[in-house]
């Protein structure tokens, strides 16, 4: 298909929504969480799950528990039967009362920080046998990665610590069928974290609000002799832990292998990339300092017509035609067609899941027969990289909701019903996107994208 024709256009910018309360997750939902696990485990065979989590790779824990042990290790153990045991170091012993599930508290020392006392020291396995594994005969292990290799068995790939998986094994029967079970969590198609219900849509929309208000305070700051840890501050909000690194990088990045915001200062007429995100959603961009297209490089003059408007088209592309029930191959293919791999250089999945963390999962890659599932959330992420041109980023978080579920939210979170549809009025009206009916928008800057950074009143948009 051919992509919109696309403008630089004076624009009113997006409103920004500062004043959004946290929602939390309701008991019925945590409940609702462990019920579709339990599900998928019965589907499956599976007698037992061992999740672990540490800080980094904390989300397929946190869905049942609520929380990712800071510092340490931890596990939870989660038998078909829905008991549930809860593995824990020094520091984080005291999180087992608040739970989110009913389980039992087992404390183990060697998952504790270095030279911290071992009181309690016993063999990991010893452990794992008081939480019934020793009875198990088709045990899953759930780190944080399901892979997908079409070289290894992907069922025998673990993302554990060796040591943790070594006292598994020696805690379980010698015939015990030990399987790699993230996916029961976060595939696509099945994953129990991929359907968010009213309730997870408003507790993740809170993350993808704020990160598009700072990624609008940043636009807004961005003027020559600005530095980059001045902008990194506008990209931090409200105290929130970040589900990325925070990227305000002017010029060429990772001088020095550094990913952070340093103490330099922004030029009329370098690039600058940022980026921002929490629980819920990303908000990214990238693109010239400068005001008008003749001050563009002479090397990339046409940057707008070879690099941006493609990739803005593409973006309108998807926004247009992503819907629930749609294959996960048939948006690959669309992307492919708007914005062709061989000329821009994209070679990710031009659209992935989120949830607590940045990219759960993605059902978007060539040949998904995955189906794009009403309460998923969505990132809608193109990466063009033509040799020769600075890149262009608008990555911004939607959910897909069929008229049931816009329904649900309306009725039960009014206010954030009303956030959404005025970011779609926006996107329609001001950018001329024929936005999809299934498509809430739960950032404020979905499709927003200002090439020139100090052109603060233009962006891109459809054509007329």
């Amino acid at each position: 298909m051919q992509a919109r024709s696309v403008q630089l256009h004076t624009t009113n910018p997006p409103r920004s929504f500062p004043d959004v309360a946290p929602v939390p997750l309701s008991d019925a939902t945590m409940a609702e969480r462990k019920t579709k696990l339990l599900a998928n485990m019965r589907e499956e065979g599976f007698d037992a799950v061992v999740i672990y989590a540490d800080k980094e790779h904390g989300g397929n824990f946190e869905y049942l528990t609520g929380f990712v042990p800071r510092f340490e290790e931890a596990l939870l153990i989660l038998h078909r039967s829905g008991q549930a045991y809860i593995v824990l170091g020094n520091e984080n012993l005291k999180m087992a009362k608040y739970c989110r599930i009913a389980a039992t508290a087992l404390h183990t020392p060697l998952f504790s920080l270095p030279n911290q006392p071992m009181h309690n020291d016993a063999p990991l396995d010893s452990v794992l046998l008081q939480a019934g594994l020793g009875d198990v005969r088709k045990l899953g292990l759930v780190g944080w990665k399901m892979f997908t290799s079409a070289t290894v068995d992907n069922k025998t790939c673990f993302d554990l610590p060796w040591f943790i998986v070594d006292a598994v094994k020696r805690s379980a029967a010698p015939d015990t069928e030990l399987e790699n079970a993230a996916h029961l969590f976060i595939r696509g198609d099945i994953g129990a974290r991929v359907v968010n219900n009213a309730n997870e849509i408003a507790h993740y929309e809170y993350g993808a609000n704020l990160a598009s208000n700072c990624i609008l305070a940043a636009l807004d700051a961005v003027e020559p002799g600005v530095r980059e840890v001045e902008l990194g501050g506008l990209l931090s909000a409200q105290g929130q832990y970040p589900s990325v690194v925070t990227i305000a990088a002017a010029g060429p990045r990772f001088a020095n292998a550094n990913f952070y915001p340093t103490w330099k200062t922004l030029v009329r007429g370098e690039t600058l990339s940022l980026t921002t995100g929490y629980k819920g959603g990303l908000s990214s961009r990238a693109g010239f300092i400068i005001e008008m297209e003749n001050e563009l490089p002479a090397s990339q003059a046409d940057y707008l017509q070879r690099v941006a408007k493609p990739y803005f088209g593409a973006v309108a592309a998807w926004l247009e035609h992503v819907r629930v029930g749609m294959a996960g191959g048939e948006m690959y293919d669309l992307i492919e067609s708007v914005l062709p791999k061989a000329r821009y250089g994209w070679h990710l999945n031009p659209g992935h899941l989120c949830a607590d963390e940045e990219w759960m999962s993605s059902p978007i890659y060539a040949g998904s027969a995955e189906k794009l599932k009403s309460g998923a959330i969505l990132q809608i992420d193109i990466i063009p990289s033509v040799p020769g041109y600075a890149g262009v980023s608008a990555e911004e978080g939607v959910a897909l909701a069929d008229a049931a579920l816009r329904q649900q939210i309306a009725a039960d979170y009014p206010a954030l019903w009303a956030r959404i549809e005025t970011r779609r009025a926006y996107i329609r009206h001001e950018l001329n996107i024929a936005l999809s009916d299934d498509v809430l928008p739960l950032s404020n800057t979905v499709a927003y994208l200002r090439p020139f950074l100090l052109a603060k009143d233009k962006s891109l948009v459809c054509g007329r």
